[in-house]
């Protein structure tokens, strides 16, 4: 496991090293400040933030760092301001742990963030391929009324219409009927100019 440890303090950084003992293969890398140019070389399995108080700038790197390239993050704070912790999360911190660090905890922690994390990118990923599907049907529906009304087709003609370019062409359905819309759309276009 590759585990960049943020930290401003290097005896409490080498307390998170120290709660990781026994973890095989492990790596850890201490930097003071976090840099996302330094987190892409290193590739990190989790990020561990530990500090007094998590600044804003801070919580705002994390946030364009895990868009860009998600992966767990943990923070340990000795103390937080409201909404800090709401801010962290929105940022991609998968556990926020307030004035409850101990090298005896470390470990647990990290293996909780990182099943969460997992648990919470599978949900997005669901979610995207749900948008997509749905967002597919919709063109589908869309190409299908076109041809109902174009070439005056029943709904499963103008279905089956659509599978066939789709299978004739190794192309998925909602690619061929968003190609159909837009050609149609060129046609329309040119004769009405």
């Amino acid at each position: 496991m590759r585990v960049l440890v943020v930290d401003p303090d290097p005896a409490r950084a080498a307390l998170v090293a120290e709660g990781l003992a026994g973890v095989e293969p492990l790596e850890v890398r201490h930097v003071r400040v976090f840099d996302q140019r330094e987190a892409a070389k290193f590739e990190p399995d989790v990020i561990v933030v530990a500090s007094n108080s998590p600044d804003r700038d801070t919580i705002e790197s994390l946030r364009e760092a895990t868009v860009a390239n998600p992966r767990p993050v943990v923070m340990f704070v000795d103390r937080s301001e409201a909404g800090l912790a709401e801010e962290a999360v929105h940022a991609g911190v998968s556990a926020y742990v307030v004035d409850g660090f101990s090298k005896a905890r470390v470990r647990s922690v990290l293996e909780v963030a990182m099943s969460r994390f997992q648990l919470m990118n599978q949900l997005r990923l669901d979610l995207d391929k749900a948008k997509a599907d749905l967002a597919s049907r919709k063109t589908v529906e869309r190409a299908k009324a076109l041809l109902m009304k174009e070439r005056g087709l029943e709904e499963d003609a103008a279905y089956r219409l659509l599978r066939k370019l789709s299978m004739d062409t190794g192309r998925p359905l909602g690619a061929v009927a968003a190609d159909l819309l837009a050609f149609a759309g060129v046609l329309k276009g040119r004769s009405d100019g």
